[in-house]
């Protein structure tokens, strides 16, 4: 992998894909392009494919930090698994397609406690090294604020 493709700071984000976080995110953080890996999914929750990333971002990429950077007001608190399931049988779905909705989707009850548990899944996962500083971050989304949860 060339060293064009590794993070100037040596930095991997994990962060919802909520648009209102696009530019406000890297303004707030204070990161350019080729700054960090920046991995974003719905209510930037750590589950398979995220810690696929980081190990590759850990070990092929030279990141040894981690922040995970949640947001205020985030859609996947509000998230209607219910809801979510009508649409996708009347978008024509595979009916047969039967996972368990809220764990699949990462409906989230409170902002602040999936972060501080994703940093801990982080933390205690077998392929992430012990010695990774791994941080957890909430940013008001009105105000800007970013403050430190764990």
């Amino acid at each position: 992998m060339s060293d064009d493709a590794k993070p100037k700071k040596k930095l991997a984000i994990i962060s919802c894909m909520d648009t209102r976080l696009v530019n406000f995110l890297s303004e707030k953080l204070g990161i350019d392009r080729g700054d960090a890996k920046v991995i974003k999914n719905a209510g930037n929750m750590i589950m398979d494919d995220t810690l696929r990333s980081l190990v590759v971002a850990i070990y092929l990429l030279d990141v040894d930090k981690i922040m995970v950077v949640g947001h205020t007001d985030c859609g996947m608190k509000s998230v209607d698994v219910n809801d979510v399931k009508n649409k996708m049988l009347e978008r024509g779905a595979n009916p047969y397609f039967t996972p368990n909705l809220e764990q699949w989707l990462g409906k989230i009850d409170s902002e602040e406690d999936n972060i501080i548990k994703g940093v801990d899944l982080i933390k205690n996962h077998p392929a992430i090294p012990k010695n990774m500083d791994v941080r957890g971050y909430i940013l008001d989304i009105d105000t800007g604020s970013l403050n430190q949860l764990c």
